[in-house]
This record gives C-alpha cells, sequence and structure tokens, in this order.
C-alpha cells in the first residue's frame, strides 16, 4: 500500500512539472479578407482553426474585421495559422504593433 501511495505522488509530481513547464500561449492578431459579414462567418473560421495543431483558442470581431488566435509557440506559428486561414479562403495579414501616437513634438512646424 505504501509502495502504491508513492508511485501515484511521483505520477502526481511529475504531471505537475510537465503542466508547469509548458509553452504559455501567446496570440497572433490577424485582420482578414474577404470581409466577415456575419455568425456564420465567425463559426467558419472558429470552427477550422480549432483543428489545427497547437491552437488554444480563437476570438472574431466581425466590428473591427479581426481575428484573435491563442496559440503554443512550440507548436505552431503565425505563419502556420495564416496558410489554415487561407485554405478556407481568407487571406490572413498579421497586425503588429503599431508606432505610438505622433506626439506634438514630432509634428512637423511650418
Amino acid at each position: 500500500m505504501k509502495l502504491l501511495r508513492t508511485i501515484i505522488t511521483s505520477a502526481a509530481m511529475a504531471a505537475g512539472l510537465l503542466l508547469a513547464s509548458a509553452a504559455s500561449p501567446i496570440e497572433a492578431i490577424f485582420s482578414v479578407q474577404p470581409r466577415m459579414h456575419c455568425q456564420n462567418c465567425e463559426n467558419k473560421i472558429k470552427s477550422n482553426l480549432r483543428f489545427e495543431k497547437g491552437v488554444k483558442g480563437v476570438e472574431t470581431s466581425i466590428p473591427d474585421q479581426k481575428v484573435t488566435i491563442k496559440y503554443d509557440p512550440d507548436k505552431t506559428t503565425e505563419e502556420a495559422l495564416a496558410k489554415a486561414l487561407k485554405k478556407i479562403g481568407y487571406k490572413a495579414v498579421p497586425l503588429h504593433e503599431t508606432c505610438p501616437e505622433e506626439t506634438p513634438a514630432d509634428t512637423p512646424t511650418r
């Protein structure tokens, strides 16, 4: 009985270490063409991308025309996700950090 408890405890500790060492998900944000118009467009994207390796979650926004994908960087890349969107008929343009807005000091003077 004591041996069984030791084995179970060791297995639980090993599983905890594996979960702790997993890479935390990161986000890729895409603008898609053609435009999403309705719930069916959103559902098509979500239902197809959830089967891609490494995808942890998919959010869509019709007003912003954005698709946000949370994924495991150890299992897939932003480029692979763009290809997955292309397979279902959407051209995906990654939206990266933009430059900060111009401040009055950056504005040319006359």
